[in-house]
């Protein structure tokens, strides 16, 4: 007897793959300007895509962490496009999703993002190319921005920090496949490429973060920048004094150069997100 035709041939339908495509059958929007791209779609890149962050499976290793480099800037804008007009640069949007080590897509993940323009330059006075959002409530995050420019020493890369909530920061960069420096590049890591199609004039690329955490239920309500502050509470260890390493949970209410903030997204601290610089995550009273 014959076995019937797998079109997908040797490849496993992993459970990321069929969580993302029952988040997409919600109609869950993850590309600025219509269509859906998940990571390791064969087809948007010819079918020759590189291996990227494993799926996850429990007990497999989550996406790899590399260097934060020197133009890290804390503070970034809570936005989902980098693009502002006059923006010079090949149009792209990265979409995906932030799951955790047992496949549980991780809702309200924080993700700051920073890279360099089309001439391969950092603002670093400014914030241009410069933004964070959280995950939605399927995990879903998209970005939209420009192909980056090159600059010695370095291939093509989108810098990023993702961190569930009140969970460890994972630092690491997303890297465009073919690119010739790829093969030069003393850090590059094949795990870390996106898969990327050309659409129109633009580019849309996809890649999916494998947090070292257990994904959690979705929260009734995802964070946002204009969520209302939430009652205040005791702060962590009996102190009202912001601290680095402390882990903050929602509606704590510390102080900072003798200004109040509460807390309004649960995380981990630490030295360049000082209230003052991150608006996303604490309020001030």
């Amino acid at each position: 007897m014959s076995t019937p035709h797998n079109p997908l041939g040797d490849r496993q339908i992993s459970r990321k793959s069929l969580l993302k495509a029952a988040a997409l059958a919600g109609a869950v929007p993850v590309l600025i300007g219509g269509g859906t791209a998940l990571a390791r779609d064969t087809a948007a890149a010819g079918g020759n895509t590189a291996p990227l962050t494993p799926d996850c499976h429990d007990g497999d290793a989550p996406t790899g962490a590399q260097i934060e480099g020197p133009y890290f800037k804390p503070g970034s804008p809570l936005r989902t496009n980098l693009v502002t007009p006059g923006t010079q640069g090949t149009p792209l949007t990265v979409s995906g999703y932030v799951f955790g080590r047992n496949c549980v897509p991780i809702a309200g993940a924080l993700l700051d993002f920073w890279q360099a323009d089309v001439n391969g330059n950092y603002d670093n006075s400014g914030y241009t190319f410069r933004g964070h959002q959280f995950s939605d409530a399927n995990g879903a995050y998209s970005l939209g921005t420009i192909i980056p420019g090159l600059y010695p020493g370095r291939t093509r890369h989108i810098h990023v920090k993702v961190q569930a909530p009140g969970q460890s920061i994972l630092t690491t960069q997303l890297y465009f496949p073919n690119e010739p420096r790829n093969a030069t590049d003393s850090i590059f890591d094949p795990a870390l490429v996106m898969t990327v199609r050309q659409v129109g004039n633009g580019s849309q690329a996809s890649f999916d973060f494998v947090l070292n955490v257990n994904g959690t239920p979705k929260p009734s309500t995802s964070p946002t920048g204009n969520s209302p502050s939430p009652s205040a509470s005791s702060s962590p260890g009996g102190t009202t004094t912001w601290q680095a390493g402390t882990s903050y949970k929602v509606g704590d209410q510390v102080t900072y150069n003798g200004v109040t903030y509460v807390c309004i997204q649960a995380h981990t601290a630490f030295a360049g997100w000082e209230p003052p610089n991150v608006p996303a995550l604490w309020s001030r009273r």
